[in-house]
């Protein structure tokens, strides 16, 4: 997806633009705030992945930009145990309620991409633990 400087609104001093990194930034951060995301995912094609480090809030998304309009794409990993609908649907509600609240443009679509499934740290710790316990 394209992401184009908008021409939000104008004043009677001038006039108010929201880059398209901003929205990126905002949509990345609702993300990583649901319950069951442990990071965001570049795309299988960079394979590179962000696991709720927040070093780089627009990882893993991309957002298309109108000028009162935006759609959004999110790629994400989630934990195991959690159900992915419920995720994905808690995604896109989050993700679209921040971006209104916050700028002004209307979301009309928020795309949830779950790239991957992973254990959290502690029953990564406890499977490590029973894998030495047993010869």
């Amino acid at each position: 997806m394209s992401t184009l400087p908008t021409e939000f609104e104008r004043t009677d001093i001038g006039e108010i633009q929201i880059a398209p990194e901003v929205i990126e930034v905002i949509a990345g951060l609702a993300t990583v705030e649901v319950k069951g995301v442990a990071g965001m995912s570049g795309g299988f094609a960079g394979g590179i992945v962000e696991l709720l480090g927040r070093k780089n809030l627009s990882k893993g998304v991309k957002v298309e930009v109108g000028q009162r309009e935006a759609a959004v794409d999110v790629s994400v990993i989630v934990e195991y145990g959690n159900r992915l609908p419920e995720v994905a649907t808690e995604i896109q509600r989050n993700v679209k309620r921040s971006i209104e609240t916050m700028t002004g443009l209307t979301v009309v679509e928020v795309n949830v991409h779950i790239h991957d499934v992973i254990f959290k740290a502690a029953e990564r710790s406890e499977e490590t633990e029973l894998s030495h316990r047993v010869k």
